[in-house]
């Protein structure tokens, strides 16, 4: 191939993270195992886990606006850790109480629901439960890496992005537990697999 084609090939990759560096918006460049680049790429994952549930799990289209709107402030969220809180020029948008306070109104509405909220239910059920699940499960892993880029950058990180994905994490479980509303949850029983019902075979225990 002459130098000529090469040049209209569409560029699909730069190669500029080859040295294990990258640059997160007005932070510059800096290392791909920063806290900071580790927060926004496990919000990246939580949106797209959010996406998986209501491609393959999800019937209901006021949930489904719902999880749209998430998944546009998980774009806010993710904007707003690529720039320090010190920027006050550069930020597209920034992660307020308004976002929270929103997501706060939607527990409460499909709260109504849901058929336990205990958090002693297994996750499963229904496909759209399980997946709902999963998602939230991603979710509490990026609130905890955005919780370690806040405490290691205490001055220039906005603790709402956070605070955020922790109420987040619990419109994805009353959502679960919506989901299994007809289908019914399965109760945790500590021990189940080891202490036998009563009246049960030794070959019940086994199996």
């Amino acid at each position: 191939m002459t130098d000529d084609l090469k040049t209209n090939e569409p560029d699909y990759y730069t190669r500029d993270g080859d040295q294990g560096r990258t640059m997160l918006g007005a932070h510059g460049a800096m290392a791909k195992q920063d806290s900071r680049v580790a927060a926004h790429a496990q919000c990246d994952e939580a949106n797209a886990s959010i996406s998986v549930a209501m491609a393959l799990g999800i019937g209901q289209d006021d949930i489904i606006r719902t999880l749209s709107s998430v998944q546009n402030d998980l774009f806010d969220l993710a904007a707003d850790l690529k720039v320090p809180t010190t920027d006050t020029d550069t930020a597209i948008v920034r992660i307020v109480p308004g976002h929270i306070e929103r997501l706060e109104r939607a527990i409460g509405h499909y709260a109504q629901d849901a058929s336990d909220l205990s958090g002693l239910v297994l996750p499963g059920g229904t496909v759209a439960s399980s997946l709902l699940s999963q998602a939230r499960a991603v979710v509490r892993r990026a609130e905890r890496a955005i919780w370690t880029a806040i405490e290691e950058h205490p001055n220039s990180s906005n603790p709402l992005t956070a605070q955020y994905m922790n109420r987040l994490s619990s419109l994805l479980f009353v959502l679960a537990r919506g989901a299994n509303a007809e289908h019914g949850d399965v109760t945790w029983s500590p021990g189940l697999s080891v202490v036998p019902p009563e009246g049960s075979t030794d070959m019940d225990a086994v199996l």
